[in-house]
């Protein structure tokens, strides 16, 4: 195949010492002649051989095939594939804590071995089988005695004012990453902290005192920056000491997912424990007839209907609007050392766009699939009731997400719908099996319907039409 025939992933273009590319399926990341003593650096030291043993590096192996750009090209590696791409502000507070972690571990035994990281971004973390790690193989430098970290200030901006954030002013900031994509400005983070977060050392250092550093530097000109003294020099004990007290700052914050309506949603729904058993046969059923590779549950809540999917060894995304439901998903998949499953908050009703340059460089959602099942259990009258989303809508929307579709209609007899009616007009006339068929029937034919026994609900297998 030519190098021309080879597809970019837009996503991967600010580094000079390679880029990601894509050709007949297969993913591979091209080392141009910039990145190649730092490549081969990473792979002599033993860094490479460590970071992979511990899980906090994606493996790769070194490919015969062609470069996609033959000027300045050194070799192609190809590393393992990640099968879902998300970002910092779809991770849980947990997730986010960990992926922060993994990076100053990496940066450790990165120093260890001569090394060190030369950026310090969120987007360089995905999970993988249940756990972060660092995906940028190329984010590796050679060390030299004395110099700074200069990632430090990406890594405050992009993992540590986030995280102080949720932790301490409300979860709900994590969503400031999706509108600075470079990470929380330092002084935004400073001015929304409390005041008795001054007084604890850790932060004052590494946020409310960088935050003026920063902004004193960008009031400088050029003039007075080049007169005030030699090149910054900090020695490797004071390098680990940064690197270390990050660390003990970030492990020791914490969030409790506590008081929201969706994270006891099991404890309080009107299923039955026969109704409730009866929904897991049919859902997995249903599986069995579709047989996916990949599963994008869209109300996942805790993931208990998810793991339907999971333990069927089926790469399963989790999504739910609620940080505390997502949070228990993913404590439960650390815990149980579960490998397909994958928590991730997401509001259908405001989905992840597409971000970064030329609006490319982030996916939206749908960006990602669409994959070979969804489902969506006890989520359509949240959608079409409470945010006033028409059935066909919502059906086109489903359309561009999945080829199968295992949905549960909760018609207005049903006791959750009643609550929803409770407090609002009932302007839902065609809110009923017969309109929801309808409106489905555009975009998917009828594989099979059931009731769900002891329930007043239905279940649906839908297949996209062609």
């Amino acid at each position: 195949m030519h190098a021309e025939e080879s597809a970019f992933v837009d996503g991967s273009f600010r580094d000079p010492a390679g880029f990601m590319f894509e050709r007949d399926g297969i993913l591979y990341r091209q080392v141009n002649e910039f990145g190649r003593e730092c490549y081969e650096q990473l792979m002599a030291s033993g860094l490479y051989d460590n970071l992979v043993e511990q899980g906090w590096l994606i493996p790769h192996q070194e490919s015969g095939v062609a470069p996609a750009r033959s000027e300045g090209s050194f070799r192609v590696i190809e590393p393992e594939r990640i099968p879902f791409v998300s970002y910092p502000y779809e991770w849980s507070f947990s997730q986010y804590r960990d992926a922060a972690l993994v990076t100053l571990d990496v940066q450790l035994a990165a120093i260890e071995h001569g090394m060190i990281l030369k950026d310090a971004s969120a987007y360089n973390v995905q999970f993988h089988q249940g756990r972060p790690l660092l995906i940028d193989t190329l984010s590796f430098a050679p060390y030299e005695e004395g110099q700074v970290w200069e990632g430090y200030r990406q890594f405050c901006q992009h993992f540590l004012a986030p995280l102080l954030l949720m932790a301490r002013r409300d979860i709900r900031l994590s969503q400031l990453m999706k509108v600075h994509i470079d990470g929380v400005p330092l002084d935004l983070a400073s001015r929304l902290l409390e005041r008795r977060s001054w007084f604890r050392p850790g932060i004052l250092m590494h946020l409310h005192l960088h935050a003026r550093a920063q902004a004193r530097y960008a009031a400088s000109d050029d003039s007075s920056r080049k007169s005030s003294g030699k090149p910054r020099r900090l020695s490797k004990t004071g390098l680990v000491g940064i690197v270390s007290g990050l660390r003990s700052l970030i492990a020791g914050l914490d969030w409790k997912p506590a008081g929201t309506e969706w994270a006891d949603y099991y404890q309080a729904t009107n299923y039955s424990d026969d109704a409730f058993a009866a929904k897991r046969r049919h859902i997995e059923r249903f599986l069995d007839g579709i047989e996916p590779k990949r599963v994008w549950d869209l109300g996942g809540n805790t993931g208990v209907f998810s793991r339907v999917a999971s333990q069927r060894g089926i790469e399963t995304v989790s999504f739910d609007i609620d940080p505390a439901a997502v949070e228990i998903n993913y404590r439960e998949v650390r815990r149980a050392g579960e490998q397909t499953l994958l928590p991730l908050v997401m509001d259908l009703t405001n989905p992840s766009p597409a971000l970064g340059w030329a609006g490319r460089e982030r996916d939206a959602m749908h960006g990602r699939g669409p994959v070979d099942c969804a489902m969506a259990l006890a989520l359509i009258h949240h959608l079409a009731i409470s945010n006033n989303v028409p059935l066909e809508r919502i059906a086109a929307y489903f359309a561009r997400l999945c080829d199968n579709l295992i949905i549960e209609f909760v018609p207005k007899a049903d006791s959750q719908v009643k609550r929803l009616l409770s407090s609002r007009q009932d302007i839902f006339d065609d809110y009923h099996e017969e309109g929801f068929e309808r409106a489905f029937s555009e975009h998917f034919e009828l594989v099979e319907s059931t009731p769900v026994e002891g329930s007043e609900r239905t279940l649906y297998w839908l297949r996209r039409r062609a």
